[in-house]
């Protein structure tokens, strides 16, 4: 996921979008956890989603006051 991608988005697909990848990372350590995760370095990169997508809140409600 591209920054461009997320700055296009409202408040309330940032929101729904950060609680779906926050699932997907309990869900991505849950099968590393028991051996059943093909692909680690997928959850560093969602945890990089994550950190994108609190970005462009927190940007848009800097600009918001």
């Amino acid at each position: 996921m591209k920054a461009n991608e997320v700055r296009k988005m409202s408040g309330e697909e940032l929101q729904t979008k950060l609680q779906d990848l926050k699932k997907d990372l309990f869900n991505l350590r849950l099968q590393h956890a028991t051996n059943q995760l093909d692909n680690p370095i997928r959850i560093a990169e969602v945890k990089k989603d994550i950190a994108r997508v609190k970005t462009i809140i927190r940007e848009q409600q800097l600009a918001g006051r």
